[in-house]
C-alpha cells in the first residue's frame, strides 16, 4: 500500500510540475499579447493592428510546423521537443523585448511560433500518449487542470511587470521563467524515447477498432474535427486576446473587465475537474461533455448581449465562456485518443492543428476589425455562430465502432 502511495504522490508531483511548466508556456506566449499590445505598439511605433499581426504569423507558424513535430513525437517520444520549445521560446521572447521596429517584431513572433508548437498542449499531449498509450488519457487531464491557471497567473503577472519595469522587462522575466521553471520540469520529468507497447498494436481494442473502420468513415470523422477544432480555435483565440476589450465595448469599466478576465482560468479548472468527475465515475464518452462544453460560449454571448454589463453579465460571461473553453482544451486532446487510439496520436493531433492554428492565426485581427467597425454585438454573434457550427460538427459525430475499448 506504501508503494501504491507513493506511486499516487509521484503522479500528483508530475502533473503539478508538468501543469506548472505549461503556466510557463501559455502565460509568455498565448496570453501575452493581451497585456503587451499596447505599451509595445506605442513604443515601437506601430497600430495594433501590426502587432497582432505578427502574433497571427506565430499561430501560422504554429500551425505550419505542427504536423512535423506530433510526427517527431510520435516516433521517439516528447523530451527533447518539450525541452528545446524553452530554449526557442526564450530566444523568441528575448528578441521581442530587443526589438525596434516591424520587422524585428515579426521575426521574434515567428521563431515565437515555433517553440508554440514545440511547448504547448498539442506536443505535450502527444507526449504524455506516446509514453502512456490510452493511460494518457488521465495525465491530459491533470496537466489540463493546472495549466488553466495560465491566465490568472499569466495576465496579473505580465501587467504587474509591465506596470513596474515596461513591456521589455516583461518578456525577459518570462524568458528566464522558462529556462529557470520549465526546462527543469521537462528534463527531469518528460523521459527520453516512447515507451514500448506491452501487446501488439492488433491486439488494442482502439486499433483494432481503427484498423476495421472503413477508409471514407475515418476521413468523415477527422474532418469532422478539423471543423471543431478550427471552429473552437478561433473563439479561444478572439477570447484570449480580446475579451477585456469586448467587455470595455459593453459597457464595463477597466476594473469589471480585469476581474471578469481573473475568473477566466478558475473557471476553466473547476469545468475540467466536474468534466473529469463526469467521465471517471459516471463513465460519461468525452464526446458527450465536448458537446456540453462547446454549447456554453453561445450561451455566454447571448446573455452578454441581452443584458450587456447589468446584474453580473460581464462575470458570467467569462465563467461560461472558461468553463467551455478548459473543457475543450481537454476535448482537443483526448478526443482523438478516443476516437483513433494511441496509434498515430501525435500525427493526427498535428493535423488537426493545421486547421485550428490557422483559426487562431486570423481570429485577433478578424475578431478586432469585427468588433472596431460593427460593434460588440456583432462580434458576439460571430463568436458565438462559430461555436454553434462546432457544435453542429461534434453532434454528426458517432460513437460508433471507433470508440470500441
Amino acid at each position: 500500500m506504501e508503494q501504491t502511495g507513493a506511486r499516487g504522490e509521484n503522479k500528483v508531483a508530475r502533473v503539478l510540475a508538468l501543469g506548472a511548466a505549461q503556466i510557463v508556456g501559455w502565460g509568455s506566449s498565448t496570453y501575452l499579447p493581451a497585456v503587451i499590445a499596447a505599451p509595445a505598439s506605442k513604443d515601437l511605433g506601430l497600430s495594433p493592428g501590426m502587432f497582432f499581426g505578427a502574433f497571427s504569423l506565430a499561430l501560422v507558424t504554429m500551425a505550419c510546423a505542427g504536423p512535423a513535430i506530433g510526427r517527431y513525437i510520435d516516433r521517439n517520444g516528447g523530451r527533447r521537443v518539450l525541452l528545446s520549445s524553452n530554449f526557442v521560446l526564450a530566444a523568441g521572447l528575448l528578441l521581442l523585448s530587443q526589438a525596434s521596429g516591424g520587422i524585428a517584431l515579426y521575426a521574434a513572433w515567428c521563431v515565437m511560433g515555433l517553440g508554440m508548437a514545440m511547448g504547448l498542449y498539442d506536443a505535450i499531449f502527444a507526449a504524455l500518449v506516446a509514453q502512456h498509450a490510452k493511460a494518457a488519457s488521465r495525465l491530459i487531464v491533470g496537466v489540463s487542470l493546472v495549466g488553466g491557471f495560465a491566465s490568472t497567473v499569466g495576465w496579473p503577472a505580465s501587467t504587474w511587470v509591465i506596470e513596474h519595469w515596461g513591456w521589455r522587462s516583461c518578456c525577459q522575466a518570462w524568458a528566464v521563467a522558462h529556462l529557470l521553471i520549465a526546462a527543469p520540469v521537462y528534463w527531469r520529468l518528460v523521459p527520453p524515447g516512447r515507451a514500448e507497447p506491452s501487446i501488439k498494436p492488433a491486439a488494442h481494442p482502439s486499433a483494432s477498432a481503427n484498423a476495421a473502420m472503413p477508409p471514407g468513415s475515418r476521413a468523415r470523422e477527422l474532418g469532422l474535427l478539423c471543423i471543431f477544432s478550427g471552429a473552437t480555435a478561433f473563439v479561444t483565440s478572439a477570447m484570449a486576446v480580446h475579451l477585456p476589450a469586448l467587455l470595455l465595448a459593453k459597457g464595463a469599466t477597466f476594473g469589471q473587465a480585469v476581474f471578469a478576465g481573473v475568473l477566466l482560468g478558475p473557471a476553466q479548472v473547476v469545468a475540467r475537474l466536474v468534466e473529469f468527475g463526469l467521465t471517471q465515475r459516471l463513465k460519461i464518452h468525452p464526446l458527450t461533455t465536448a458537446r456540453l462544453a462547446t454549447a456554453l460560449h453561445p450561451v455566454a454571448c447571448v446573455s452578454l448581449g441581452l443584458f450587456g454589463m447589468a446584474s453580473g453579465s460581464g462575470p458570467l460571461f467569462s465563467v461560461l465562456h472558461g468553463a467551455g473553453n478548459g473543457m475543450i482544451s481537454v476535448a482537443r486532446g483526448v478526443l482523438p485518443l478516443a476516437l483513433f487510439g494511441a496509434s498515430g496520436y501525435g500525427a493526427v493531433t498535428g493535423r488537426l492543428a493545421v486547421f485550428g492554428r490557422t483559426a487562431q492565426a486570423f481570429a485577433p485581427i478578424a475578431f478586432a476589425l469585427v468588433l472596431t467597425q460593427y460593434g460588440p454585438g456583432a462580434a458576439l454573434c460571430l463568436s458565438g455562430a462559430l461555436s454553434m457550427v462546432a457544435l453542429l460538427a461534434l453532434l454528426r459525430l458517432r460513437s460508433g465502432p471507433i470508440h470500441a475499448r
